[in-house]
Order: structure tokens, then C-alpha cells, then sequence
């Protein structure tokens, strides 16, 4: 008699995909809300927006992936910190609008479930949340053999916040004489990976186990550095300040967003030297013989996220934020944009 083929047989494994769901409900009650109404294992998320907290609310959604810093988690076996980058790229796109992060949904796609992997991923997910203060209210685990390698995988996540309308930052209210705060980050956070592993891995022969004096320790651990989360620090500043604009150095580096939200008449000046540049950054543009202005477009170089703020305000600002313990740098001035000069100056 001819075999019988089953969905296991063409490499898709119900029962572990089920075993891998009733591992991570656990972690998942753990990352939640009083506004959710839902648990894991329904079709959709239930989520309850509480109307007599928002006047005129206003919904900011974004969604974002991790890129191929997800390929040095694959080549080091290390998987429990890209779940909180891929938080953090897209609380940290909300919060820039004034808005504060509700709930989060998360994708992970794969050639086949290894159960002990896809769990550490999830872990990651829920403190990304737990620290954005948002709630983990679904998600989806896609099993794809042929498509995706054993072994490789990639990630996207969806994140929905609220701020009223009155409050939206927009950076409409941006004016020449404003003063421009710039917030340390943790390393790399998730751009530029593509440059970073030519120049580094492939170029430089680099190995990920390589311990460097410089980061005290190896450079897959100093590449894996989790995107830092600025949600709960950016929520507390805007609760006593107006402020003007924010931007979230993501991909593009300075050159690419900082103009996101300038008004036509304005630009902004920032001060090179007015930061440590982290030490990973250096290592990227000696080893690549990289141009300066190429590191600003495409990398953070250790400011994870700009505050654009009136100047009278500029200094208790600063203060907040070193009890809030950021590190935080007054880095540029908004001046006035000639018909001839670009958007960003570089001093």
C-alpha cells in the first residue's frame, strides 16, 4: 500500500508547534494590562481601550523587524535578547509621537520550531514589553520548511499606542533657538548590521568569540547588545514638558531622521564632538575605512534617540533625565534653513 504523507512528514509538526504555545503562556501572562481581555490561543487580541482616560485619543501604530542582527544570534546560538530589539524598534518609533505603547504582537517565521530557541525568543518579548510597559496580546509562530533554513528564522513585531490629540508631538512646533538633547545608546541597538558584519566578520576576519580589550568583552556579545528601551523615560519628561519634537536614530542614522520632523524653515546643527562616540562604532570605521558622514547615515553612533526642546526648558530637562538614569548630552541647536543649506550640519 502507498504511504500515507502527513503535515509532519512535509516538515510541519503540530504537536511541537502546540507543546512550544503552552511554554510561552506562562511568560506571556506575565507581559499584560488590565486592559486586556483576552489570553493566549484565541483568533485575535482583545484589547480595551478605556475611553474616560482619553479624551480625544489618537492611535500610533508601527511595526519593524530586527534585520541581520538576527544573524549573529544564529551564529553564536544566543537567542534570548533579539526579542527585546524587536520591542524596542517599535515602542520606540510610538513614543517619538508623545504616544505611550499598549499592546504588542510578534511574528516569528522559521524553517522549523525548535521549541528551546522560539522560548528564548518569546523571554526576550516579554521584558521588551515589561519594560515599555506594554502588553504582549498575541502573536504568530510560522512554520515554513523549504522556505527557511533548520536553524534560521526571522522576526517582526506590531506595536499600538495612544496619545491624546492635544499632545501629539509632531514636530510642528519646532522653532529656530531650540536646543536638541541627545540620549545615550546601549551599542548598535538593530541597524546597520549588514555594514557592521561585512566590515567586521568578513573584511576584518573577526570572530564572534573574539574577546576585545576595548568592550571587556567578545564582539558577537558587544553586537548583541539588546536596543535600548526609552519608552518609560520619554513617558515621564513629556508629563511636565512640552516637548517640541523627538527622533528615534533608527535606520538612516542622523542624516535620514532628524529631517522626519523638522518644518521647512528650520535645521538642525549638531555638534560632533559634544558625545562619546562608543568604542564599537570606532572599531566599524577604522577597520572599514569608513567615511564619517557614511557612519552618521547609517549607524547611531551612541545617540539612541533626540529630544528637540525650548531653550528655557533645556537644562531642568537634562537634569530629569539623569534621575530618570539616562545619559543624556546637550548635542545641537535648531537654526534657520537657507535655500542652500541641507536639513542636518554637521559641526
Amino acid at each position: 500500500m502507498k504511504k500515507k504523507i502527513t503535515y509532519k512528514d512535509a516538515g510541519v509538526d503540530i504537536d511541537r508547534a502546540n507543546s512550544f504555545v503552552e511554554r510561552i503562556k506562562p511568560l506571556i501572562k506575565s507581559a499584560t494590562r488590565r486592559e486586556v481581555m483576552s489570553g493566549i490561543g484565541g483568533f485575535g487580541g482583545l484589547f480595551h481601550l478605556d475611553i474616560s482616560k482619553n479624551r480625544d485619543p489618537v492611535l500610533v501604530s508601527s511595526t519593524d523587524g530586527v534585520g541581520t542582527k538576527l544573524k549573529i544570534a544564529q551564529i553564536m546560538d544566543k537567542h534570548d535578547t533579539v526579542g527585546i530589539d524587536l520591542v524596542a524598534m517599535s515602542v520606540n518609533d510610538v513614543v517619538v509621537q508623545g504616544a505611550e505603547p499598549l499592546f504588542f504582537l510578534d511574528y516569528i517565521a522559521t524553517g522549523k520550531i525548535l521549541v528551546d530557541t522560539s522560548v528564548q525568543i518569546v523571554e526576550g518579548i516579554v521584558r521588551g514589553c515589561q519594560e515599555a510597559g506594554c502588553a504582549l496580546i498575541g502573536g504568530e509562530t510560522a512554520e515554513m520548511p523549504g522556505f527557511y533554513p533548520d536553524g534560521e528564522y526571522d522576526l517582526a513585531g506590531f506595536c499600538v499606542g495612544v496619545v491624546e490629540a492635544d499632545k501629539l508631538i509632531d514636530g510642528s512646533e519646532i522653532r529656530v533657538g531650540d536646543r536638541i538633547i541627545g540620549i545615550a545608546s546601549s551599542g548598535l541597538h538593530s541597524n546597520g548590521f549588514s555594514l557592521a558584519r561585512r566590515v567586521l566578520l568578513d573584511e576584518g576576519k573577526l570572530n564572534p568569540d573574539q574577546h576585545i580589550e576595548s568592550f571587556d568583552q567578545t564582539i558577537g556579545l558587544e553586537l548583541l547588545k539588546p536596543t535600548k528601551i526609552y519608552v518609560k523615560s520619554i513617558l515621564n519628561v513629556i508629563k511636565n514638558f512640552r516637548i517640541r519634537g523627538i527622533v528615534h536614530i533608527t535606520g538612516g542614522g542622523f542624516i535620514d531622521n532628524i529631517p522626519r520632523i523638522l518644518p521647512g524653515p528650520c535645521r538642525a546643527v549638531i555638534r560632533t564632538g559634544s558625545w562619546p562616540v562608543l568604542p564599537i562604532f570606532e572599531l566599524i570605521q577604522k577597520t572599514g575605512n569608513i567615511d564619517l558622514m557614511e557612519m552618521l547615515r547609517v549607524f547611531n553612533m551612541g545617540i539612541g534617540m533626540m529630544i528637540v526642546v525650548a531653550e528655557k526648558d533645556h537644562a531642568e530637562i537634562l537634569e530629569r533625565l539623569e534621575k530618570l538614569g539616562e545619559t543624556a548630552y546637550s548635542i545641537g541647536v535648531i537654526e534657520k534653513k537657507e535655500s542652500d543649506t541641507p536639513a542636518v550640519s554637521f559641526i
